[in-house]
């Protein structure tokens, strides 16, 4: 994957907030959280450059895009936080102005008949069985009409984070769904297992709200 694009837009429109976010919550000096930040760059920029192009049609390259940037950062912390420090941080460093506009422009595709195709079209690419930084999922709608689930069997994230010895931070970044669905408004997020905390497959449940 070329450091272009969106990596580098990215790397530009979040860095800040992950440096603030190492102050505010990690209890990271001004200088110190500058420091991570410079070297965490070009930690980030070498860990981009080792993962494949993703094919056309995959529509999970900017999750392992944050992955990376949170990657690069814990691995030029001089400790690494626990996973509860983790979850508040990725949290923060991540809801800023761009993420809620985001969110809320997807919230009005939820449950439309583009979203549902969508999903249908994510299932049946398995792009995990050719890339894996990718995901395999199935989209299991259900049966009362209040929503659907699409169940990952293979995470991108757990494979990257598992190559830097941060695989027990993985539930860091799974958290953030639960915080995206409720910027966007249309869903309740519900979740019973990840593949992190030893599940079967990742749950990714999204019940209509009504209005």
């Amino acid at each position: 994957m070329k450091y272009s694009g969106m990596p580098a837009g990215m790397w530009f429109l979040y860095r800040k907030h992950f440096q603030r976010a190492l102050i505010n919550d990690l209890n990271i000096k001004s200088e110190e959280a500058g420091r991570i930040m410079a070297k965490a760059k070009p930690k980030y920029r070498e860990i981009i450059g080792r993962l494949p192009e993703f094919e056309k049609g995959d529509r999970f390259k900017a999750n392992i895009v944050n992955c990376a940037i949170l990657t690069s950062v814990f691995l030029n912390m001089d400790s690494k936080p626990t996973v509860e420090e983790a979850t508040v941080f990725y949290e923060h460093a991540m809801t800023n102005a761009v993420t809620k506009i985001f969110c809320r422009k997807a919230a009005k595709k939820k449950f439309t008949a583009k979203d549902l195709e969508s999903q249908k079209k994510t299932a049946a690419l398995k792009a995990a069985d050719r890339n894996p930084y990718s995901w395999n999922m199935d989209y299991l709608p259900y049966e009362d009409e209040s929503g659907y689930e699409a169940r990952f069997t293979k995470c991108g994230i757990c494979t990257l984070m598992k190559e830097y010895g941060l695989y027990d931070l993985v539930p860091a970044m799974c958290h953030l769904d639960y915080t995206m669905s409720e910027m966007g408004g249309a869903s309740f997020f519900v979740r019973e297992y990840t593949l992190a905390s030893g599940g079967p497959y990742c749950d990714c449940g999204y019940k209509k709200k009504k209005i």
